[in-house]
């Protein structure tokens, strides 16, 4: 058979198919912009940082980033968003993978400082940073987000109180251990002496009281 006598796609198909693949390609250039921006703001600033900085970063114009995104505001939103979405969804896993509540604060410990201080972790220590430079209408769009982040470790912490391995009011003891491990963001250094994985432990040790023999829950 010739090539001329082969089915051919309707133009309709075509275009279809090149939309689709044009939508992979902008929805793979925005995440690429999203962690280039997280990573000058960490290390930079929001004021710091221009949108020619990102784009020069990622190889493109200077106006390029603005076919993705209105302003540079709404790509510290990205940033942000992003790191939200993916802490909830890894701190959420840590809580649920069982044990008892010691186990599960220890993991929940672990999986924050890992979203804090992993190579490439830039999106929440940005948030951390930078959450006031976020106009209004957007910190809005966030909260949801963030009080079910909240709320992870709040009902978490309420229970280690209610079995005696944490003392305090519940809120405050939740203000206090994020407060504390947040703060790692800016004096953790990865070539240190201590591993992420043993500083979630001594984390974990500091903060709750020590288990009673036989008797851990």
């Amino acid at each position: 058979m010739a090539a001329a006598d082969l089915p051919q796609p309707s133009s309709r198909r075509r275009a279809a198919t090149a939309a689709r693949r044009r939508g992979n390609g902008d929805a793979n250039r925005r995440t690429q912009l999203v962690r280039v921006a997280a990573r000058l703001f960490r290390e930079r600033g929001f004021n710091g940082t221009t949108v020619r900085d990102i784009a020069q970063a990622v190889g493109m114009r200077s106006g390029s980033p603005f076919y993705y995104f209105d302003s540079k505001e709404q790509i510290l939103f990205a940033v942000m968003e992003e790191g939200l979405r993916v802490g909830l969804v890894r701190s959420e896993a840590a809580v649920a993978s069982g044990g008892s509540a010691r186990q599960r604060f220890a993991k929940l410990v672990r999986a924050h400082l890992g979203i804090l201080l992993e190579d490439g972790s830039d999106f929440i220590p940005v948030m951390l940073y930078e959450w006031r430079r976020l106009p209004a209408s957007y910190r809005r769009r966030l909260i949801a987000v963030k009080d079910r982040y909240d709320a992870l470790w709040q009902q978490l912490i309420a229970e280690l109180i209610a079995q005696g391995a944490l003392r305090g009011d519940p809120k405050l003891a939740r203000l206090l251990i994020l407060g504390a491990v947040n703060f790692a963001a800016t004096w953790y250094r990865r070539n240190g002496p201590l591993s992420i994985d043993q500083l979630a432990h001594a984390t974990t040790e500091f903060f709750l009281t020590p288990a009673r023999s036989g008797k851990a829950r």
